[in-house]
C-alpha cells in the first residue's frame, strides 16, 4: 500500500492493516502466545506473540501520549521519556514488561482500544493539520501516526504469519 498522504488514506491504511493483523492474531492459541520463539525487536533477543502485541500497543499508546501532551501545551519527550531514538530496542523491552501481566485476550482488547482512540484522534483533524505542516522535526502528524500504526501493523503481520507457518498454526 502506498504511503498515506491524506486523512482518508491514513484511516484506510490503518483499518486495512489492523483488520488483517487482527484476523491472524485471532487464530493464535492463547496458550502459545507467551512462547518466546519470535525474533525480538532488540538484537539477539527473542519475543513472544504477546510481546509483539505489547510492542504495538505500547507504540499506539505512546502516540496518544504525545498528542495529549501537545494538546495540553506540554513539551513532549520523543520517543519516550528516558529513551532516545537509538534506544528503541530498550523501549521495546519496556513495552513487553509494561503489559506482561495482561492475559493475551486482555492485551488484544487493549490494543484494539488504543487503535480505536487513534482513529478518533485522526478523525478530529483535517488534511491540513495531518499533512500540511511538520509536526515533529520534518514529519507531519499523519506521517508520525502512520509510522506507529499501519506500518508496524503490516510488519507485525508478516512476522506473525511466518511464526504461524513455522509452528503449524492455521
Amino acid at each position: 500500500m502506498a504511503v498515506p498522504a491524506s486523512k482518508d488514506e491514513l484511516l484506510a491504511a490503518i483499518d486495512v492493516a489492523y483488520a488483517k493483523l487482527a484476523k491472524d492474531l485471532a487464530t493464535v492459541p492463547a496458550e502459545r502466545a507467551g512462547e518466546k520463539t519470535l525474533e525480538g525487536h532488540a538484537r539477539d533477543t527473542r519475543m513472544s506473540v504477546h510481546d509483539l502485541v505489547a510492542y504495538l500497543t505500547g507504540w499506539n499508546e505512546l502516540v496518544l501520549k504525545w498528542h495529549a501532551g501537545r494538546d495540553a501545551g506540554e513539551p513532549v519527550d520523543f520517543p519516550e521519556s528516558g529513551y532516545r531514538w537509538n534506544e528503541l530496542g530498550a523501549l521495546a523491552q519496556k513495552f513487553y514488561a509494561d503489559y506482561a501481566d495482561l492475559s493475551f485476550e486482555a492485551l488484544l482488547q487493549r490494543f484494539a482500544e488504543a487503535k480505536g482512540r487513534i482513529v478518533t484522534l485522526i478523525e478530529r483533524h483535517d488534511d491540513a493539520a495531518l499533512y500540511g505542516t511538520p509536526w515533529y522535526e520534518k514529519y507531519t502528524m499523519g506521517r508520525m501516526i502512520q509510522f506507529n500504526t499501519s506500518s508496524p501493523y503490516a510488519n507485525a503481520r508478516g512476522r506473525l504469519r511466518q511464526w504461524k507457518k513455522e509452528n503449524g498454526i492455521a
